[in-house]
């Protein structure tokens, strides 16, 4: 829609200023903006395909304007309540207030979007800011925002799991008025549910097991193009060099063949007992005898090394089911029938 004047509240201002001011300068200022301001900015951004020539002269100058007069008072108003009942009696009464006002201003972790289809949640996001999508998602189970994901387009999945894996602390303002706007969107209420979660990368990969037809392969492919760092590290938690005890022996041998002795040695430094004996089993005695020798003459030798040669099985593991060979997972493994 093109941006009318006689709509222009303070946000739309702000956002008609930015886009003015071009891409570079709009991103180094919201640097400066809380979570909350940037999610209404954004929001107003997203609604706008024109900015008539006459509305963006108002803008600026009720810009320079105000730039001029630094009229009105900008306030954080919960750092102002928390610091005024800092100061408002003795130790135990400030204890009791702050738990009181805490517990009453926590955000609630959007119920709307819980209750609802995750295809219905998914229409009502695609075209949100990445970032929009990616804190919806991580306030849900893991299971629900796996398939919400599923539902999303293609090509904004990968950017979606890459705000997820990098979302710290939100302010609660921020989730109530996400949930805000989806009540009045799609006229749900919903009950009072204490439950809350937050991003990191454990809430990426929580969402990427739950996903099916290969998904987290794909978005992983995509994501590693912007941060290979990053997928290396979720790669280790969705799935580690001690999960190969759970696999069948067939897998373990296909794995095996494809891993020189001197490198297993060194990834076996400080594997347990179990994998050990998992892996001895199956491979021919005079192999195992060798590799057990060659640990018992090992030195120390840096972690990292170790970590690093165990990702490398683990990649060719990874690799194996993606062709198709075997099947991995979390606490299991299968053979394919």
């Amino acid at each position: 829609m093109a941006a009318a004047e006689k709509q222009l509240d303070g946000v739309a201002k702000a956002a008609i200023l930015l886009m003015c001011l071009g891409e570079d300068t709009a991103s180094k200022i919201m640097r400066e903006m809380t979570d909350e301001e940037v999610f209404r900015i954004t929001r107003y951004m997203s609604t706008v395909e024109h900015i008539p020539e006459h509305v963006k002269l108002r803008v600026l100058e009720d810009f320079e304007l105000a730039t001029e007069s630094q009229a009105g008072l900008v306030v954080r108003g919960q750092d102002f309540a928390k610091k005024t009942i800092a100061s408002s009696g003795d130790e135990n009464r400030v204890s009791n207030l702050m738990r009181q006002f805490i517990s009453g201003t926590e955000g609630r972790p959007l119920e709307t979007v819980a209750k609802m289809q995750p295809a219905m949640v998914a229409g009502l996001l695609e075209r949100e800011h990445p970032q929009t999508v990616a804190l919806v998602l991580s306030t849900q189970t893991p299971e629900h925002s796996s398939a919400i994901l599923a539902f999303l387009p293609e090509e904004i999945r990968a950017d979606v799991i890459y705000r997820i894996a990098t979302l710290d602390t939100v302010s609660p303002n921020v989730i109530d008025r996400i949930e805000d706007a989806l009540n009045k969107e799609i006229g749900v209420v919903v009950g009072e549910q204490d439950q809350r979660q937050v991003g990191g990368i454990s809430k990426v990969v929580d969402i990427l097991d739950n996903m099916t037809d290969n998904l987290d392969s794909d978005i992983l492919d995509n994501l590693e193009e912007v941060d290979p760092d990053m997928v290396e590290d979720i790669r280790k938690l969705m799935f580690t060099f001690e999960d190969l005890c759970a696999l069948d022996g067939r897998s373990m041998q296909m794995i095996l063949r494809e891993v020189n002795n001197d490198s297993l040695t060194m990834a076996l430094k400080t594997a347990s007992d179990e994998l050990k004996e998992k892996i001895f089993s199956n491979m021919s005695a005079r192999a195992a005898d060798m590799i057990k020798d060659d640990l018992e003459a090992m030195g120390p030798v840096r972690l990292s090394e170790v970590e690093a040669m165990q990702q490398t099985i683990v990649k060719i593991a990874m690799k194996l089911e993606e062709e198709g060979k075997l099947v991995l997972g979390r606490g299991g493994g299968d053979e394919l029938v």
